[in-house]
């Protein structure tokens, strides 16, 4: 009997739609929303068939705890952010995926949630290139 093959990582549409990669760090590929009202970021574990935080390995819990954290302080830091919110839904994209945004007092619809609230924002090209090399500056430090 022949051992099944491997099944193999694959993003999620919306997800692929509305983000676009930063840096694979390791277990995560780490995702720049396409939304400029916020500086958004998501990971998401590279691990097919995974919707929640306790369907990952004990290894891999511990790796998207070391990357979260990472993640966060990264964008904390380029950012200078009031709060740095993190959260796993997962209501509509069932896909594991990790938000971490950066928040500033007044920005939009502060101090409440950023899903559902009003219309994303696109970034020009050059914003969001800016933006990527210097969090992957960021990142590799």
């Amino acid at each position: 009997m022949e051992d099944a093959p491997l099944k193999e990582f694959a993003l999620d549409d919306r997800l692929a739609n509305d983000s676009v990669s930063v840096a694979i760090i390791g277990l995560c590929d780490v995702r720049l929303m396409k939304d400029r009202r916020w500086p958004w970021l998501v990971l998401i574990p590279r691990r097919p068939d995974k919707a929640e935080v306790f369907d990952l390995t004990p290894l891999d819990r511990v790796l998207l705890t070391f990357e979260t954290d990472k993640v966060a302080s990264a964008l904390k830091t380029l950012t200078g952010a009031t709060k740095i919110n993190v959260g796993a839904l997962g209501n509509i994209v069932r896909q594991l995926h990790v938000h971490v945004i950066a928040r500033f007092e007044g920005d939009a619809n502060w101090p409440g949630p950023v899903w559902g609230y009003g219309k994303a924002e696109p970034y020009s090209d050059e914003d969001m290139n800016s933006l990527i090399a210097k969090l992957r500056e960021t990142l590799s430090q």
